[in-house]
């Protein structure tokens, strides 16, 4: 059931540009690949949806079931000090969660990525290898 918000402009069903990990038919997974971030994913539904209430207890199992297999696959490869874990959507009202590595000493912790920098001085950490984040994730849903 698709929801009666206006899509037209949703930059999130606009898939064109997107580092895509993994797809199915209910959702896709992207690497952010912000290098301020290093890690960050986005589990996306791909139909223009706002809340997970709007999907059907199936699909919201799915959709979870993935952002626990990105959340697993990057503690795997990264060792984070957390995972961040966000659906907000305020801005953007598509369904998508927010997967994020997040280290003690990153520029921005205890805080949320998107608060003031705290610290300036933080160590740069690379990107996860891609094509091991896409042999964990896929192993994992398939």
């Amino acid at each position: 059931m698709e929801s009666a918000l206006n899509k037209n402009g949703c930059p999130l069903c606009q898939t064109t540009g997107e580092d895509v990990l993994f797809t199915n038919d209910l959702y896709r997974i992207i690497a952010v690949n912000d290098p301020a971030w290093p890690g960050f994913c986005r589990v996306i539904l791909n139909r223009h949806e706002a809340e997970m209430t709007d999907l059907p207890i199936e699909h919201r199992s799915a959709l979870m079931e993935a952002v626990c297999v990105v959340e697993s696959a990057l503690r795997k490869l990264m060792q984070p000090t957390k995972i961040n874990l966000a659906s907000l959507g305020n801005v953007v009202p598509h369904l998508h969660w927010h997967v994020i590595p997040r280290w003690a000493d990153d520029t921005h912790f205890p805080d949320p990525i998107w608060a003031p920098v705290r610290r300036a001085d933080a160590p740069m950490r690379q990107q996860p290898d891609r094509a091991a984040l896409v042999q964990e994730i896929t192993h994992d849903l398939t």
